[in-house]
């Protein structure tokens, strides 16, 4: 956050985020009550993102209980995020599921996602 605040990084936020975030427990809401009071660009599913969602369910790189996952990640790649920031070691920030993403991607002509920790996008030195 202390990146965001300064100007480093331009938060984009989309609707599946949002709609995660009702049931989130206070401290996590007052997080994204104070992100969303930057400049933040809000993106929203498409068609198109479902759909490529859909595509790494069936490529077997997610399963269907994991569509959540899916789907914040194709709402990134269609709408041409730099980074994806995520805290899900699990099912996302994997290099080789994050290979894959990017393979099925580059299929449909999408360029790579990057996906990574906080701790990896933070910027120390300041």
């Amino acid at each position: 956050m202390r990146d965001v605040r300064i100007g480093l990084f331009l938060p984009i936020v989309s609707d599946l985020t949002e709609s995660e975030l009702q049931d989130a427990p206070s401290d996590v809401q007052a997080i994204y009550d104070e992100l969303m009071t930057f400049n933040c660009e809000r993106i929203e599913e498409s068609a198109e993102s479902l759909a490529l969602a859909s595509k790494y369910i069936a490529e077997g790189i997610l399963f269907q209980k994991q569509e959540a996952d899916a789907r914040h990640i194709a709402v990134a790649t269609i709408n041409k995020v730099d980074i994806l920031v995520s805290w899900n070691f699990k099912h996302v920030v994997r290099y080789d599921k994050i290979q894959r993403f990017n393979a099925v991607n580059a299929l449909r002509g999408y360029k790579p996602l990057e996906i990574y920790t906080p701790m990896e996008v933070a910027n120390e030195e300041i």
